[in-house]
């Protein structure tokens, strides 16, 4: 029997590389330059270590009486969590840390998994980048597009103190280094802030709290650069940039795909872009009782889709995280040698000062809301209509 299982193992494993061409370019996966021919093993290690968000079915209706399964129209809300769980993974558990099936992980990787859990009371679960996309205009199923889950990310983050990202996306294909250290190196919040945080401890946006929140220091850096590559097709003169990006130590991929069909890009081989498909409908997971969560189904362990760049939707975001200021001063380095420099028709710019003819750079906070122990709000559909006109209410 030992024997079989190491044979199935070894078929498995065969099976997932017939996938690959013989070939002696290098394949690059977030960063990581593989080769086919001398690290084959190494390549399927680092895309399984990958957390794999899909369609799931059978959760708590989102809102109480919405949908219970996010098939046909959540594709793209499963791809922005997969690139923010790829940059809490950066943050905690380091971009070479690999996952093994059955292996005991530690805490934070199960913590990380609790924040995308598909509850009401889960910080980035399908029900709260659902609820949270109403204030952009999108309904409960209707399909996002990526500068539309940017948005959603960058709102739900103002309420996670335990990662305490700081996350910025880019207007008008323009990435301004000033505003982002502004931002990084934002003074910690408020004391109004923590004590009308605590009375939010019972919501789901309040669960993630921790005095890391409050730290001083740069913040963490999730940086996304919504882009739009061309009118109806990819122009052809981007490509080499777009594959670029890949190459970069802070890369998170992107998110993009087809009309009504979104993928998780996490690297390429020559034109050939590789990527994670949420189209695939399996079963609520809950955490256990020691916190636990039965992590198989969220690591894709079959072999990774690939496109046609040329085939790719010109809309797309790109994802980027730099867990200290060298990690974003070196992605500028690195932006300013091998893209700006390189393009006649520049795939996005980076620029020093805050363009004067733009409004003034206020790093976001979150909306302080303050109640009685009467009015404590337990609910999150309450707490986002509160939300979405970000008032400050004084009871």
């Amino acid at each position: 029997s030992v024997l079989s299982r190491y044979e199935n193992q070894i078929t498995i494993l065969s099976d997932y590389l017939e996938e690959f061409p013989e070939t002696d370019e290098p394949v690059w996966i977030l960063g990581r330059q593989h080769q086919l021919n001398t690290d084959k093993s190494k390549l399927l290690l680092d895309i399984s270590a990958r957390l794999w968000f899909t369609y799931r079915r059978k959760f708590s209706p989102i809102g109480g009486t919405g949908p219970s399964s996010d098939a046909g129209w959540g594709c793209m809300l499963r791809c922005g969590q997969m690139m923010l769980a790829q940059a809490l993974i950066c943050r905690h558990l380091g971009r070479d840390w690999q996952w093994e099936k059955h292996k005991k992980q530690p805490e934070e990787y199960h913590r990380i998994l609790r924040c995308f859990l598909d509850r009401k009371d889960c910080c980035y679960s399908i029900h709260q980048m659902a609820q949270m996309g109403v204030g952009e205009g999108k309904s409960i199923g209707e399909w996002f597009g990526p500068n539309t889950v940017a948005q959603v990310l960058k709102k739900l983050a103002l309420f996670d103190e335990w990662n305490s990202l700081a996350v910025y996306v880019s207007m008008d294909n323009t990435v301004v280094i000033e505003d982002i250290k502004k931002m990084c190196w934002s003074p910690p919040q408020s004391g109004s802030a923590a004590h009308s945080s605590a009375h939010l401890h019972r919501s789901a946006l309040g669960r993630n709290k921790s005095t890391a929140g409050f730290c001083t220091g740069w913040k963490p850096l999730l940086l996304i650069i919504p882009l739009r590559l061309g009118i109806n097709h990819i122009n052809p003169v981007y490509i080499d940039a777009f594959k670029e990006c890949f190459k970069m130590p802070q890369s998170l991929g992107a998110l993009g795909g087809k009309p009504n069909n979104a993928y998780y890009f996490i690297g390429f081989l020559g034109n050939e872009l590789i990527y994670l498909d949420p189209h695939t409908t399996q079963s609520f997971v809950d955490s256990e009782e020691n916190g636990t969560v039965d992590d198989e189904s969220f690591h894709c362990q079959q072999a990774p889709h690939r496109m046609k760049i040329m085939n790719l939707d010109p809309s797309v975001a790109l994802g980027f995280f730099c867990k200290e200021e060298c990690d974003f001063d070196n992605w500028c380095s690195l932006v300013q040698k091998e893209i700006l420099k390189q393009q006649s028709l520049r795939m996005f710019e980076l620029v020093q000062k805050h363009p004067p003819h733009w409004p003034p750079f206020i790093p976001p906070t979150k909306p302080e809301v303050t109640t009685s122990g009467a009015e404590l709000i337990e609910s999150t559909d309450k707490l986002f209509e509160l939300e979405e006109e970000f008032e400050i209410l004084s009871v």
